[in-house]
């Protein structure tokens, strides 16, 4: 069930994305008299086509892109068979260089309005939930194995990033600090200042499966609802009630619970307990997994802010076009080799493992406007076949005056074509790998 709701929620992400991007040129080629033959989402296969005056429009079985076709035009389907005749006035080759141009920017221009509003939309709905950085600093971290990895330790209470004052918990673990070149935590580790590098490759890392968290504040807690008939409930444990000791061992946040509890599995275990101010001792059967029954209240004061619609719209902005440098950084880190294409290139199983197996509105918008923005850039890389590669031969002859040949303007689509296509190959095969072989 959980790979059908990926499946499902993919397949709806990509066509609202894809139908939007072919609809931004379409609408741009039909604004300056174009006539285009088919508008398409997905690919052929075709299911379902309806003629509208001079378009098509279809559903392809293939919902992994789409496509307009529009008259004159050398494009993906390398159609050339109209090329050798003159061109009509309605063809897309007819038309001055400037329209040609903003008919291939309109894609990627209605994605990034697309991604933009989205995240404007969800900032002005949701309001903004964070961990402050002086609450998380009462208590200090959890450095989780990514983090001991590069020298962080539970405890230590983070000060600066690379020098640079911050605001919340969720700033520690940023795509900016993730993807940072010479960065570092200033830390105070029991009063001692400590600066710790973040390695160039650290965004690397977290592609590995062998390694497990990063951060995590650390946070007193108290006991939460008590599963009936369980260990804990057995053991006269109740909600409300706070650790003093575990199996003799001192408790007082909830990591040192976990770590001391890890060690008993199956055991019989004495604890102490603070019911009220009243001091108890309670004996306790452990799982086999660790576990005694019950959910930790976690003692965290969150702050939540609720925007209006002017900060909302500056916030949201700051988020869509953050991903696109997100990702123009990354691709940096590939080219210089401190990040692996096969752990950052993710195909359609990765992004459908991304949304996840639960259907979550707000995810869902979340990472459908990141997609969209991610999409907007991807589709402005100079690469023949790509939106990009037409806006690069068509800026050249807008500068020159001189225009590509057809047949020049042909075989880069196929060598585009090709590239594409092997890049398609290796995500998708990467995808399976990473996912059941690796």
């Amino acid at each position: 069930m959980e790979g059908l709701i990926m499946a499902a929620q993919l397949i709806l992400g990509l066509s609202i994305l894809v139908g939007l991007h072919e609809l931004g040129h379409l609408l741009a080629a039909k604004a300056f008299g174009m006539r285009v033959e088919k508008y398409s989402i997905g690919f052929p296969p075709k299911i379902w086509g309806k003629q509208f005056g001079e378009t098509e429009y279809s559903i392809g079985a293939i919902p992994l892109g789409g496509f307009v076709k529009i008259s004159g035009m050398v494009d993906e389907s390398l159609d050339t068979a109209s090329l050798s005749s003159e061109p009509e006035p309605w063809e897309f080759r007819a038309k001055p260089a400037w329209q040609r141009l903003i008919v291939m920017m309109g894609g990627i221009i209605v994605n990034v309005i697309t991604g933009v509003v989205i995240f404007i939309a969800l900032t002005l709905v949701n309001g903004e939930s964070y961990l402050p950085k002086q609450e998380l600093n009462k208590n200090g971290i959890v450095a989780l194995e990514l983090g001991q990895y590069i020298g962080l330790e539970t405890g230590d209470k983070i000060l600066d990033i690379s020098g640079k004052d911050y605001e919340k918990f969720v700033d520690l673990m940023s795509p900016e600090v993730l993807l940072s070149t010479d960065g570092y935590f200033t830390v105070d580790r029991n009063g001692n200042t400590v600066k710790v590098n973040i390695p160039n490759d650290f965004i690397d890392k977290f592609g590995d499966k062998d390694r497990k968290g990063f951060i995590e504040p650390r946070t007193p807690f108290k006991v939460g609802d008590v599963s009936v008939g369980s260990a804990a409930d057995k053991g006269g444990l109740e909600t409300g009630d706070k650790f003093l000791a575990l199996g003799g061992a001192p408790v007082t946040y909830f990591d040192e619970f976990k770590s001391v509890i890890d060690t008993l599995k199956g055991q019989l275990i004495n604890a102490t307990i603070d019911r009220s101010g009243e001091r108890k001792e309670l004996t306790f059967q452990v799982s086999d997994e660790g576990t005694l029954g019950f959910v930790a209240d976690r003692e965290l004061n969150y702050s939540f802010v609720q925007h209006g619609l002017g900060k909302s719209m500056v916030l949201g902005t700051e988020k869509a076009f953050g991903t696109v440098w997100h990702n123009i950084v990354a691709l940096g880190k590939i080219f210089t080799g401190d990040v692996s294409p096969s752990k950052s290139l993710a195909g359609p199983i990765k992004i459908a493992q991304i949304f996840g197996g639960t259907w979550n509105w707000n995810r869902f918008w979340d990472i459908t406007g990141m997609l969209s923005m991610i999409l907007a850039f991807m589709n402005f890389l100079p690469i023949p076949a790509l939106d990009g590669g037409h806006v690069m031969f068509l800026s050249y002859e807008i500068v020159s005056g001189r225009k590509p040949s057809d047949k020049f303007l042909e075989n880069a689509q196929k060598i585009g074509m090709i590239l594409l296509l092997g890049i398609m190959g290796f995500a998708i095969f990467n995808d399976v790998y990473t996912s059941w072989f690796n």
